[in-house]
């Protein structure tokens, strides 16, 4: 079940499309394709992993962040408002996300979840799944974060996703195509890096995705995508230097700066093979001076401009 979109608020200059604003151009254009939010207002995940409670109150910091971003006439966005999320009910909550994420394929839409916990993912992925978008096409997921997220745990949690999404792909026959940038050796059990090569999982350290890499980090990236026909992009913040984004789940020690971050999603935002994005674990109780949430609707707002000519891919 979904909740209607906020209100949205921001900065006035004046009327025209010459002003236009984030707050002004959700809404505008009903029944025209574009990029569609989707708010994930859990911590559920978080709070079964061990992490700190509040990236439920992540949707509401980012939508606020983005309300003011000066955006052009052309990108149409739309809010699809927040799935519900109540109680210990997770799994309940990632089918409703699913359901969410379907329905905004089907509309030719590009969902990008706002969540809360890492958790997001997995219901990310089943509405990619169930909208019928990867029949015969090979799906690379790509996550930006610190963490594997391939832990195995009696009950789904926000490190727990990837292992799911391997799971359901070996289900439907397909190999699971996944890689992940900004790896924190630390962060990670040798268990966790044993799961990884045993998937296959192409992965970077965060030593090897500082500015002076940017290349080599891009040329990772497209290499990844140049294998996969469907492109998912999962965006954990805490890939992010615990300066830039001290407002997440579990603050990064070292992390992978955000001009580098910034970099990735100017590169994945303008693949047409992009079909699903989501940002999480975003948490404000956390946030230093709304930083975490002010470069959250940064990175949204960089994949939606380059997306922002993207139709559904042929064949749906």
């Amino acid at each position: 079940m979904s909740t209607a979109a906020p209100e949205w608020t921001g900065r006035t200059d004046g009327p025209g499309p010459e002003h236009r604003r984030w707050h002004n151009a959700i809404g505008e254009s009903p029944g025209t394709a574009g990029v569609s939010l989707i708010g994930f207002p859990s911590d559920i995940g978080v709070r079964r992993n061990g992490g700190r409670p509040g990236a439920q109150a992540g949707p509401g910091a980012i939508r606020a962040a983005l309300g003011s971003f000066a955006i052009p006439p052309e990108v149409v966005v739309h809010d699809a408002g927040d799935v519900a999320v109540t109680g210990d009910a997770l799994e309940a909550a990632q089918d409703d996300l699913a359901g969410a994420v379907a329905a905004q394929l089907g509309a030719g839409n590009l969902p990008f979840m706002l969540g809360g916990g890492h958790e997001t993912a997995y219901g990310s992925y089943l509405g990619l799944a169930r909208s019928g978008l990867l029949d015969g096409r090979r799906l690379g997921v790509l996550n930006l974060d610190a963490h594997f997220d391939l832990r195995e745990a009696e009950r789904p949690s926000s490190g727990t996703p990837f292992r799911q999404i391997a799971a359901a792909e070996a289900e439907r026959g397909a190999e699971f195509t996944y890689a992940a940038i900004g790896i924190s050796q630390p962060g990670n059990t040798a268990a966790l890096f044993t799961t990884a090569a045993e998937l296959g999982v192409r992965h970077l350290l965060d030593l090897d995705c500082q500015e002076r890499h940017v290349e080599d980090v891009l040329e990772f990236v497209r290499a990844f995508t140049a294998d996969v026909d469907a492109l998912y992009l999962s965006i954990d913040l805490d890939v992010l230097p615990a300066a830039q984004a001290p407002g997440v789940s579990a603050p990064s020690t070292l992390g992978v700066p955000a001009a580098v971050v910034v970099e990735v999603c100017r590169l994945v935002g303008d693949d047409p093979k992009l079909v699903l994005a989501d940002i999480t674990e975003l948490n404000p109780t956390y946030d230093i001076d709304h930083r975490t949430a002010r470069i959250a609707a940064r990175l949204v707002h960089t994949i939606t401009m380059g997306a922002a000519d993207r139709s559904v891919p042929e064949g749906h």
